[in-house]
């Protein structure tokens, strides 16, 4: 899809959360690519962190960084998974105001090309929360670069035609 070269860039405020029981900030390295994509866009890094899969532990962090005004964006990276620690979804579930279905549709049609059928075992999704997109993608290298690379570089872009997810930042809170 296009760029209108003729507007200029916005950069975004953008919270970087990874779900792990095993992954420290030395070894994080989905969030490794994926902040360096958000860096190399030009937007802005504000917080990164690592918490472990503990629903109350994310809900937690999810709504420390939805009350922040100066977050734009949450992207979460691992706990998206079947198992009985993935719990990304259920936190997400827990703050949310609204799906965005298409999100995670969109993830799983750009994965089947790699992964093929497994792509059924993601659970990424996005929701919007008082005000502030929150993007769960899957833990894997692969994964965060889908989902950045075929979704997000673009639809954070406030130049991408006809429509992104920026110019509606202001308007996310219309009653």
């Amino acid at each position: 899809m296009p760029i209108d070269e003729s507007r200029t860039f916005k950069p975004i405020n953008i919270a970087l959360l990874t779900v792990s029981d095993t992954r420290t900030a030395k070894d994080d390295s989905s969030g490794d690519i994926l902040a360096k994509r958000i860096e190399e866009k030009g937007h802005i890094l504000i917080y990164r962190t690592v918490r472990k899969d503990d629903k109350s532990v994310l809900v937690a962090q999810l709504h420390q960084w939805i009350d922040d005004e100066e977050v734009d964006v949450i992207i979460t990276t691992g706990g998206t998974g079947l198992t009985g620690r993935d719990i990304t979804p259920e936190a997400l579930n827990s703050v949310k105001d609204k799906d965005i279905p298409g999100f995670g549709e969109l993830f799983r049609y750009l994965s089947i090309e790699k992964i093929g059928t497994s792509t059924v075992q993601s659970r990424a999704c996005a929701v919007v929360a008082r005000g502030t997109y929150i993007f769960a993608l899957p833990g894997s290298n692969g994964a965060v670069k889908d989902g950045w690379d075929g979704i997000l570089d673009s639809q954070l872009d406030n130049r991408h035609r006809p429509c992104n997810f920026v110019e509606l930042i202001p308007r996310l809170l219309e009653k």
